[in-house]
């Protein structure tokens, strides 16, 4: 905690700096022409911006990028031994960088008409140009060596409607109709985290992971709010990307739990009980368009059930929109996300989840996503031991993505 508090003070620190240079250059030296001077302001306050950001998450020194005409070049000799590549895919999502090229030791930033033309971060970044006598580095980067515990966030982006995808969330649910539940609150804990990434074929990378995530919903109409289901689920995934595709190959197993303050007021007996649980193979394949636009599917088998019955077969389809747009004062962005699962068991019928609202962006969050969302859902039950029941509700979540 000690260590996590120094993190973060030191990353504020590094931020406040950056403002506080912003600031001050202002009226040091400012020409008649104010405008003229705009671009090296913008400059000063991107360079703190990122410094901050790249000191907290990867313990650089805060000398350790310069910005040219909002071209970042990152200092070769103060990475050290850690991963340019994921360094380089941290600072290419900041908002105001146009390009990243990766410095030599001892080498000048490049400067005139070249680097102050350089073009916005494309979603293929081969067609994107390099500075000139820059390398610059792919978005995001390939991989160079095999790494343990990689720093940044997993190849494989989170599925922001799947209503089964670990992460950190509180709901309010309203379901409607249902016979047990009416006012719900829905919690999930648990994350992705990444063990091994290493260089892939055709210019990629390759990670192996680790997943983990509970599923609890509470019936806040009873006098103790009522724990109803549990759902633990623990998944190995083994992710490819390249650019801005990517795929993601994983095991897992999952089983389902009646909470007892509901067995004891239903008075459930052993024999009323489905003991839900399976272990399961799936495959997902992901594109992003653009930084705005994105588009998944796949499939997945269930080869151990319980009950030994289930079909096995499912499908998963979906898509994310992130406009380029903000909101109150660049604090927030909107967000929409659509995920649609089909199973086997379920005669193919659809169980769709939508979710929309905003997306609060700050430097201090650093990798992790926050958001404020409206919920809707439709279809099987997805809470396990009601899974043979359908459901809809609507609520309002917050969600927290790292």
């Amino acid at each position: 905690m000690i260590y996590v508090a120094d993190r973060f003070r030191r990353g504020r620190s590094a931020l406040l700096a950056g403002l506080l240079a912003a600031a001050c250059m202002a009226p040091l030296g400012a020409p008649a022409n104010a405008q003229t001077d705009l671009p090296a302001r913008q400059d000063v306050f991107l360079a703190g911006y990122i410094s901050a950001v790249l000191e907290r998450d990867f313990a650089l020194p805060a000398d350790a990028v310069i910005v040219r005409d909002g071209v970042v070049y990152l200092r070769e000799e103060a990475i050290g031994g850690k991963s340019s590549a994921e360094i380089t895919r941290a600072i290419q999502k900041l908002k105001g960088v146009k390009n990243v090229a990766v410095l030599p030791a001892g080498g000048t930033p490049g400067t005139g008409p070249t680097a102050a033309a350089a073009q916005p971060i494309m979603a293929d970044p081969q067609q994107r140009p390099a500075a000139e006598g820059v390398p610059v580095a792919t978005a995001p980067a390939a991989a160079q060596e095999t790494v343990i515990l990689p720093p940044g966030k997993p190849l494989f982006n989170a599925l922001l409607a799947d209503p089964r995808w670990a992460h950190f969330s509180a709901s309010y649910q309203y379901y409607m109709d249902d016979q047990d539940v009416e006012h719900a609150g829905s919690t999930s804990f648990g994350e992705t985290f990444s063990l091994l990434r290493g260089p892939a074929p055709y210019g990629g990378s390759w990670e192996l992971g680790f997943q983990a995530g509970v599923f609890a919903v509470f019936d806040l109409n009873s006098e103790s709010k009522d724990l109803i289901n549990a759902d633990y689920w623990v998944g190995i995934p083994i992710t490819y990307r390249r650019d801005a595709f990517s795929a993601m190959a994983r095991v897992y197993h999952q089983s389902s739990h009646l909470g007892d303050e509901f067995i004891l007021r239903e008075n459930i007996t052993t024999g009323d009980r489905v003991n839900l649980s399976y272990e399961a193979v799936d495959l997902l394949l992901s594109y992003e368009f653009t930084e705005e636009f994105r588009l998944y599917g796949g499939g997945g088998f269930m080869f151990h059930t319980e009950p030994s019955d289930l079909a096995p077969w499912s499908t998963q389809v979906g898509f994310e929109v992130t406009p380029d747009m903000t909101l109150f004062d660049g604090l927030a962005k909107p967000i929409f996300a659509a995920d649609l699962q089909h199973r086997e068991e379920n005669d193919w019928s659809t169980d769709m989840s939508l979710r929309g609202g905003v997306e609060f962006t700050n430097p201090v969050f650093g990798g992790r996503r926050i958001m404020l969302l409206l919920e809707y859902y439709s279809g099987r039950n997805p809470n396990g031991q009601f899974y043979d029941r359908r459901l809809e509700y609507v609520g309002l979540g917050a969600h927290i993505f790292y």
